[in-house]
C-alpha cells in the first residue's frame, strides 16, 4: 500500500526532521514544499493499519515531539 503524507515543521527544523526520517523503512521519499505544508513523504507499508502505525508513532514523534492520540 502506498501512501503520502503531508507535513509541517517548525521553522528551520525541516533538515532534522528529514535526517530522522530517513532512518524509518516504510518511507520511501521526502520532498520539501513551498506552501500550506513544509515536507511530502511517500510511504509504502504492508497495510493501511502499518501506514498509521508509523504515522502515528514514528512520524508524529519527530515533527511534534510526543505521540498524538486522536480517540
Amino acid at each position: 500500500m502506498k501512501a503520502y503524507v503531508l507535513l509541517n515543521a517548525e521553522l528551520g527544523q525541516e533538515a532534522s526532521i528529514i535526517d530522522a526520517l530517513q532512518g524509518i523503512k516504510e518511507i520511501i521519499k521526502i520532498h520539501s514544499l513551498y506552501g500550506i505544508y513544509d515536507l511530502i513523504i511517500e510511504m509504502e507499508a504492508d497495510s493501511m493499519d502499518r501506514v498509521k502505525e508509523v504515522v502515528f508513532n514514528d512520524v508524529r514523534l519527530l515533527t511534534y515531539g510526543e505521540p498524538v492520540i486522536n480517540e
